[in-house]
C-alpha cells in the first residue's frame, strides 16, 4: 500500500488562510438571505427590486469566472485573493451604510466581484501546495467547509439584525475581512519556493482558442449542465428566497426559518464527502448519481408545493436536506471537466463549468421576484402563500432543460469514451 507524500512546509497553514477567505466570501454572498424582508423595508423596494441585489451579484460572479481564471494564471493566487478581500471589505461596508436603493445595489455588485476572486484562487493554492493524491479530498473539504459561511449568515445574522440593526451588523461583517487581509498578506505564498509567481502574458488569439476548444469538448458541456441543474435550487434558497418562502409562504417563525436554512447548509457539508467517495469508486455512474439527485429534488419540491396549506415542519426539513445535497452534487461537474480535458485547458474548462449553476440561479432569482410581484396584490413584501407556489414552480423549467441536456451529453460522452477505449466501461464501472 503506497503512502501519501509529505506536505510542503506551511501548506496546511496557507490552505487554512485561503479557506478562511473563501469562508468570508460565502458569508458575504449569503448575508442577504435572512435580511431580504429588512432590505425591502429599509430601501422601500418591491420583490423584483430585491431580486436585483442577488441578480447583479450573480451576474458579476458568473461573468468574472473566466477573466479571473486568466488573471490568476497571469498574477498568481496571492495577489488576486488580496484584491478580492479588499473589494469585499469595501463593498460590504458600503452596503452597511447605504440608505438608498442605487447605493446598496452598487455595493452588492462589488460583493459579487470580490466573491468571484476567491474560490478559484483557493483551488489554485490547493493544486500547488498539496500532493496529487491529496488534492481531491482537500478540494472537497474546501467547498464543504467554506459553506460554513452560509451558516454564519443565517442564525447569527438573524439575531444581530433583530438586536442591533442593519448598519452595525453589516459593518461588523465587513470588519472580519480586515483580520483575514493581514493574515493573507503575511502567510500566503503562491508556491513552496516562491512568495509570488507571475505567469506569461496571454494574447487574445490564445484566449479565444482555449475558450472555443474547451466548450466544444463533451466533458466540459456535461460538467456545465451538471453544475447548472444541481445547484440553483439550494443557492436560490440560501442566497435570497429561502427565508421569505419559509416565513411568508409556509408560515414559519423567523427562528424556525433560520434553523431550516442552517439545516440546508449542514446537508451541503454532510453530503460532500459521501458524494466524493461514490464518484471516486464508481466514476462510470457519476451521471446516474447526478440524475438521481435531481429527480429527488424535483419530487420533494412537488410534494411541498402541492401540499394543502403550509407544509409540516418535517417535510420542510426533508426539503432543505434533499435540496442541500444538490450543492455538492454540482461539484461533480468539475470532476467531468478534470476527467475529460487536457491539463493545459483545465483552468478554462473549470471557469466555464463554474458559470453554470450561477447562471441558473440568476434566472430563477429573477423569475421568482417577477412572479411574486405578479401574484401579489398591491405592492410591498406581504407576499401571500399562493404567490410562492407559483413563483417556486419556475424551477421546473430549468430542471427539465438541464436533465435533458445531461441525458443527451452523457450518452454522447460514454459513446466517445467507448470508441476510444472499448474497455473503459469495465475499468470505470467499479473501482471500489
Amino acid at each position: 500500500m503506497s503512502t501519501l507524500a509529505p506536505l510542503p512546509s506551511g501548506a496546511l497553514r496557507i490552505w487554512l488562510v485561503g479557506l478562511a477567505v473563501y469562508f468570508l466570501a460565502v458569508f458575504h454572498r449569503s448575508s442577504l438571505a435572512v435580511a431580504g424582508l429588512d432590505a425591502s423595508e429599509r430601501f422601500g423596494i418591491s420583490a423584483s427590486q430585491l431580486s436585483s441585489f442577488v441578480m447583479l451579484q450573480l451576474v458579476v460572479y458568473a461573468g468574472m469566472q473566466i477573466p479571473v481564471g486568466l488573471l490568476l494564471d497571469r498574477f498568481g493566487a496571492r495577489r488576486i485573493l488580496t484584491i478580492g478581500t479588499v473589494v469585499l471589505i469595501a463593498s460590504q461596508s458600503a452596503f452597511a451604510l447605504a440608505e438608498t436603493y442605487p447605493v446598496a445595489l452598487t455595493a452588492r455588485v462589488f460583493v459579487g466581484l470580490g466573491d468571484a476572486m476567491t474560490f478559484v484562487c483557493v483551488l489554485r493554492l490547493v493544486n500547488t501546495w498539496f500532493p496529487p493524491r491529496r488534492i481531491p479530498l482537500v478540494t472537497q473539504l474546501t467547498g464543504v467547509t467554506g459553506q460554513l459561511g452560509a451558516i454564519v449568515a443565517a442564525v447569527p445574522m438573524t439575531w444581530s439584525l433583530n438586536a442591533v440593526g442593519w448598519t452595525p451588523t453589516y459593518l461588523a461583517a465587513a470588519g472580519l475581512g480586515v483580520v483575514l487581509l493581514v493574515l493573507l498578506i503575511v502567510v500566503v505564498h503562491d508556491a513552496p519556493d516562491q512568495r509570488r509567481v507571475l505567469g506569461p502574458r496571454m494574447s487574445w488569439p490564445v484566449v479565444r482558442s482555449s475558450l472555443s476548444e474547451s466548450w466544444r469538448h463533451l466533458g466540459t458541456r456535461l460538467g456545465f449542465w451538471t453544475h447548472f441543474t444541481t445547484q440553483f435550487s439550494a443557492t436560490t434558497l440560501g442566497l435570497l428566497w429561502g427565508y421569505p418562502f419559509l416565513v411568508r409562504g409556509e408560515g414559519r417563525t423567523s427562528a424556525e426559518a433560520g434553523v431550516l436554512l442552517t439545516v440546508l447548509v449542514v446537508a451541503v457539508m454532510a453530503a460532500g464527502p459521501l458524494l466524493a467517495l461514490f464518484i471516486t469508486r464508481h466514476p462510470w455512474h457519476r451521471s446516474d448519481l447526478v440524475l438521481s439527485i435531481i429527480a429527488a429534488i424535483v419530487a420533494v419540491w412537488t410534494v411541498v408545493l402541492a401540499w394543502p396549506g403550509p407544509a409540516p415542519l418535517w417535510l420542510l426539513v426533508v426539503l432543505v436536506v434533499v435540496v442541500g445535497v444538490g450543492g455538492p452534487a454540482s461539484m461533480i461537474g468539475f470532476d467531468f471537466g478534470r476527467s475529460f480535458n487536457p491539463a493545459h485547458r483545465l483552468g478554462t474548462a473549470t471557469g466555464i463549468i463554474n458559470q453554470g449553476g450561477f447562471i441558473a440561479t440568476l434566472l430563477v432569482v429573477i423569475a421568482i421576484g417577477a412572479v411574486l410581484d405578479w401574484r401579489t396584490p398591491g405592492s410591498g413584501s406581504a407576499y401571500p402563500p399562493e404567490a410562492f407556489v407559483w413563483a417556486m414552480s419556475v424551477q421546473y423549467v430549468l430542471w427539465t432543460l438541464g436533465m435533458l441536456q445531461i441525458w443527451r451529453l452523457r450518452r454522447r460522452t460514454r459513446a466517445h469514451l467507448l470508441a476510444e477505449d472499448p474497455t473503459a466501461r469495465e475499468r470505470m464501472r467499479d473501482l471500489g
